[in-house]
């Protein structure tokens, strides 16, 4: 087996990782942006909680934040209600349409990948986990 320079390594990662993340994305049919969809799972994850935090913890700007929270509100994934600590703020939260909606693409991301792993040897199963597990690791 060819062993291959850290930077051979990293690209060949990157390309795959970004393939399949682009995969699982078409996979999951939700017809939400990767932005959008990415914005949503954050609330679903940390909410309730505020514009400006929502922005931080995907790394981008309050107006970017306000038209992605507008377009969610439009689609009734998200609702907002006043910050009882703030009352200039709001809360935003997930509807249930909108944790539906994220369960819906999770479940059919899941049956992609397990149609293909059934197809693989019990040995290369056990080898994607290890990598699985290593990746994780790697990316905390």
């Amino acid at each position: 087996m060819r062993t291959t320079s850290d930077p051979e390594l990293a690209s060949h990662l990157r390309f795959t990782l970004a393939r399949a993340a682009r995969r699982l994305r078409q996979e999951a049919g939700t017809g939400l942006s990767p932005s959008l969809t990415a914005a949503l799972a954050s609330v679903e994850r940390c909410g309730p909680l505020t514009p400006s935090e929502l922005a931080a913890a995907e790394r981008v700007r309050r107006p970017t934040i306000t038209r992605v929270l507008a377009r969610l509100e439009d689609a009734g994934l998200i609702s907002r209600t006043p910050d009882p600590a703030d009352r200039r703020s709001t809360l935003v939260a997930i509807t249930p349409a909108g944790a539906a909606l994220l369960a819906e693409g999770r479940t059919r991301k899941d049956a992609f990948l397990s149609e293909r792993l059934d197809g693989l040897f019990p040995a290369d199963r056990e080898t994607l986990a290890r990598a699985a597990a290593i990746l994780e690791g790697l990316l905390e």
